[in-house]
């Protein structure tokens, strides 16, 4: 651009000699033309950019992991010029990392249109993904000048996190609380208000139970179980605060929420109702969410990823165990890549559970076994950066 500026002004120099030289009409009415083509060029192209719009157009905010998905960049230029040469830079990073890609988009942008150009990007690891225009660069079309618009235009999208296969025992040690209403799958009760089951009548069985209506249809005696009303019988704590600052931060966040999200699943797949507590750093509080289907898995994988933040706040577990010192469960399991031997040691003395454990996302395996093993009631499962179902394979939850 310097040498196109650097001939035109020669140009002009060539003429304004050829106007001394000759006194032809002519010779003057070419140095107007040359020396005004410059500034009609700055005027356009100025008017140009006040009437150029950029945004991002994005099919699905929510893309699995690994797989490409389209992102478009729409170019409106509302004015009356035309623009032969625009350039776009364009970067895009995951919140869990700072390491920012970027590369540049070329395209022309007629006049009173838009433009949509298409690429594609995808993504390793869970997260969101953040998309923005860092400048659009619009050229006149002698290539004189230059002018940077849209800048920080930004659009996201939250790449899922996949499920692993985990081994381990479910129990079913449910404890019972007569003001839930929250009702054991599994086990009968004596709240008459949900029925558990139904079922032919033994010896022994109350009189009141017996289900008159059905029973004189089927001529033999149905019983009716009630249901035993029970708290969320399990908990996982997944804690989000980020104790890796280096090039592993990216893999162990992923590895971290889908260590939880594979713990969710399998118990969902052993149709055992639990709950997932972690900080919201959108909300600035820790929220509990209880699963007993599918679809809430769904809505919790969605808020874990839309709450996280560019700078990876997260109050310490510490905080909730201060504001919450009476916890009682079936099963509790914190999610976590600390070694923090203080939180370890409160989880094992002071949470009341049948099943305890502590679900640890590091590097070296082998060394943390051997540095955290000798706890009482908390079992201390390593798991590797990465190798989740190679690491969870005997839990007891």
């Amino acid at each position: 651009m310097i040498l196109t500026k650097i001939l035109f002004i020669i140009l002009i120099i060539v003429c304004l000699c050829f106007y001394v030289l000759y006194v032809w009409d002519f010779a003057l009415i070419l140095l107007i033309v040359i020396a005004a083509l410059p500034i009609i060029m700055f005027i356009t192209t100025f008017i140009a950019k006040k009437l150029i719009t950029v945004e991002f157009a994005v099919k699905d905010k929510n893309v699995a992991k690994n797989k490409d998905f389209p992102v478009q960049l729409v170019v409106t230029n509302r004015s009356i010029f035309p623009i032969g040469k625009a350039e776009a830079h364009i970067e895009y990073y995951n919140v869990f990392s700072d390491q920012i890609s970027a590369f540049d988009l070329y395209l022309p942008i007629q006049s009173r249109n838009s433009q949509r150009v298409t690429f594609q990007l995808s993504s390793k690891f869970c997260g969101i993904i953040k998309i923005r225009s860092a400048y659009l660069n619009i050229y006149d079309p002698l290539r004189l000048f230059r002018f940077r618009t849209a800048k920080n235009i930004c659009t996201e999208v939250a790449v899922t996190p996949e499920c692993h296969e985990i081994g381990g025992i479910v129990h079913y040690t449910d404890r019972a609380n007569e003001e839930s209403d929250i009702f054991s799958e599994y086990k009968a009760g004596d709240d008459p208000s949900e029925v558990f089951d139904l079922r032919e009548y033994n010896q022994g069985d109350k009189l009141n139970r017996i289900h008159w209506k059905l029973s004189s249809k089927k001529d033999d005696f149905i019983v009716k179980d009630y249901s035993l009303p029970i708290d969320v019988p399990c908990s996982l704590f997944l804690d989000l605060k980020c104790y890796e600052d280096s090039e592993l931060t990216l893999p162990v966040f992923d590895t971290l929420i889908e260590t939880a999200i594979s713990l969710s699943q399998f118990l969902l797949e052993n149709e055992r109702g639990h709950s997932v507590i972690f900080f919201n750093s959108s909300q600035n509080r820790f929220v509990e969410h209880t699963i007993t289907a599918p679809s809430d898995l769904t809505v919790l994988i969605n808020e874990i990823i839309n709450s996280l933040r560019d700078d990876l706040f997260c109050q310490s577990p510490d905080v909730y165990f201060s504001e919450n010192n009476s916890l009682s469960y079936a099963s509790f399991s914190m999610i976590s890549s600390a070694t923090d031997l203080k939180m370890l040691d409160h989880i094992d003395e002071n949470i009341e559970a049948d099943f305890k454990n502590a679900i640890l996302v590091v590097n070296s395996a082998q060394s943390l076994v051997e540095k955290l093993s000798g706890y009482q009631s908390l079992s201390v499962i390593p798991v590797a950066v990465g190798k989740i179902s190679a690491s969870i394979k005997d839990i007891d939850i």
